[in-house]
């Protein structure tokens, strides 16, 4: 597309400094636990100078900063494969509007972050043997839960699951192992294309612990081989975790149990990562700026329970309940703070795409760990129902509601402006972004 056919939209500051201090706030206070309010008070913003569009807007274009895409995928078991299915919509939307059918994922986001089974996606989505393409498409993340999802999860009661722990994380390992391994290397998070963010929550430092791929490109201390990230990000208590992961050089150790536990929406981290990653964000001011995609998974109650049930549960019945509840509810506290920190351009920058199960649940509360194909062919059905839904999202200051647009037009939509983000980089005097390279490795 020439430069001079595109429309250009002049952003507004109006809500950067707001914007700014919050995420300052989430990244330095809750996300990393510092104490030193020294640490987490807000920079000063200076409002760019922008010059004024030629008639004809080519000189608006070039001028422009661009939008960094980030995408963000929740944690969720087998429920995941919702998940999965609105990627590979996406990346056929992608390759539709593009024109182009080898189009992936990777090649329009500049930022992954996911959360458990999420933060295998996002591995999977960006991890590169050659350093041109990414290793998977977005349908191989379904197929994989609905194939191999055997050897992550096991179905059964608590007996079962007792004897089969052991060959749960061996089937973990060695099914993720296979998928990260190049001539006998294992790739690293230095063998990704982009920024991947995926987190776990780290026993030995009672702290959340993100794997990042800036991190892994700054020292060999926070590199740390793909394979032993996804495990980590999956390692659900009590089934398959903790487990002991170390760096590439072994200075670096975390005990690490499932990362849906401690961010389970892990689009916050994304969004601040982007906005203090000076090095290859140079130009981003706020959240403007950004364009985000934060794919949920159907939140499905384990059944309804009364007052006078729910008062005489012992300590125990609690703990199935109450992990759920922790991580959905985390998953959607995360989604209405970050829409509001949008403010404006929230309906225009920010996009969830989340299901409602309420209606679900006749389906059993072992429906995210369930990998029988019964319970497979129940969600991919689900999936496709997800998919026509118009779900609930936030309006600032407004509640929230039923929103206009179905996901799939939600995904359509957010497709295109992917596309003409690509296609205005070529047009800007400015690089959008300027990605930290990783070193040849010698053979």
């Amino acid at each position: 597309m020439a430069c001079n056919q595109l429309e250009t939209q002049q952003p507004s500051i109006d809500t950067d400094k707001l914007s700014y201090e919050i995420f300052s706030i989430l990244e330095s206070k809750f996300l990393f636990g510092y104490d030193d309010q020294k640490v987490w008070i807000p920079k000063q913003i200076t409002p760019a100078v922008e010059q004024a569009a030629t008639d004809n807007g080519v000189q608006a274009v070039k001028n422009q900063r661009g939008k960094i895409c980030v995408l963000s995928i929740d944690g969720g078991g087998m429920r995941s494969i919702l998940s999965g299915k609105a990627l590979a919509y996406l990346e056929n939307a992608l390759k539709t509007k593009s024109g182009n059918p080898d189009a992936r994922i990777a090649d329009y986001f500049d930022v992954a972050a996911g959360a458990g089974t999420g933060g295998m996606f996002a591995a999977m989505l960006f991890g590169t043997k050659d350093h041109r393409r990414p290793i998977f498409q977005a349908d191989d993340t379904w197929k994989l839960l609905s194939t191999q999802g055997k050897d992550f999860y096991c179905g059964g009661g608590r007996i079962f699951r007792r004897i089969f722990r052991r060959s749960e994380a061996a089937g973990l390992e060695k099914a993720v192992k296979e998928m990260f391994i190049d001539n006998g290397r294992s790739l690293t998070l230095k063998d990704t294309l982009k920024p991947v963010l995926i987190p776990c929550y780290d026993l030995s430092n009672s702290a959340s612990f993100v794997f990042s791929r800036a991190d892994a490109l700054e020292t060999d201390g926070f590199d740390f081989r793909l394979w032993e990230v996804c495990g980590a990000t999956m390692a659900e208590p009590p089934r398959l975790g903790p487990v002991v992961v170390r760096s590439v050089d072994g200075r670096t150790r975390c005990v690490a149990v499932d990362g849906g536990l401690a961010v389970n929406n892990p689009t916050a981290a994304a969004i601040t990562h982007v906005l203090h990653n000076k090095q290859e964000f140079p130009f981003v001011r706020g959240v403007e700026d950004i364009l985000v995609l934060s794919l949920g998974t159907v939140q499905i109650l384990e059944g309804s329970y009364g007052y006078e049930q729910v008062k005489r549960w012992k300590t125990k019945d609690w703990a199935r309940p109450m992990a759920r509840i922790s991580g959905d509810g985390s998953a959607d506290l995360v989604d209405h703070a970050v829409a509001m920190s949008f403010g404006e351009s929230r309906s225009s920058n920010y996009v969830r795409i989340q299901a409602n199960g309420s209606g679900l649940a006749r389906f059993g509360p072992n429906v995210a760990t369930d990998p029988s194909p019964g319970n497979v062919k129940m969600l991919l059905g689900v999936a496709d129902e997800m998919l026509k839904q118009k779900n609930v999202e936030s309006v600032l200051f407004g509640g929230k509601r039923i929103a206009e647009q179905s996901n799939l037009e939600k995904l359509d939509w957010f497709a295109g402006e992917l596309v003409l983000e690509h296609q205005r980089r070529g047009c800007r005097i400015a690089p959008t972004v300027a990605f930290k390279q990783a070193m040849p490795r010698s053979n």
